[in-house]
């Protein structure tokens, strides 16, 4: 079993940044795909960002595209997303989701995620 755990969350107005932070342990991290979904409120989870095992690969939702970026310290078994020029339509609930897929490409796909996170908040005021 896989146990990931969120961190910064917080408020920050439009157009500030945040990074947030999710570790994950049970596993070896190298191991494991990382991804980053988000819920709003009234909405569905949707993906926002992924990378692959070792960090080479990642891709972005559109949405997102230019201002969040995702990356992994697999030294330090912690996955982050930076988030740039934020927009109040940000607000959701941040999970961290880790997968332990090995074919290729799975990191990409939604389903593979089996192993969440609690959640953090992200507030963007206007």
């Amino acid at each position: 079993q896989v146990h990931v755990v969120e961190s910064g969350g917080g408020l920050v107005q439009a157009g500030g940044s945040l990074r947030v932070s999710c570790a994950a342990s049970g596993r070896t991290f190298s191991s494991l795909s990382m991804a980053w979904f988000r819920q709003a409120p009234g909405k569905e989870r949707e993906f926002v960002a992924a990378v692959s095992r070792s960090g080479s690969r990642r891709d972005h939702a559109d949405s997102v595209k230019g201002r969040f970026t995702i990356s992994r310290d697999n030294a330090k078994n912690t996955v982050y997303l930076q988030m740039n020029s934020l927009k109040p339509e940000d607000t959701a609930v941040y999970y961290c989701a880790a997968s332990s897929c090995s074919g290729y490409g799975c990191y990409l796909r939604p389903r593979e995620y089996d192993n969440w996170g609690q959640g953090t908040q992200v507030t963007v005021s206007a």
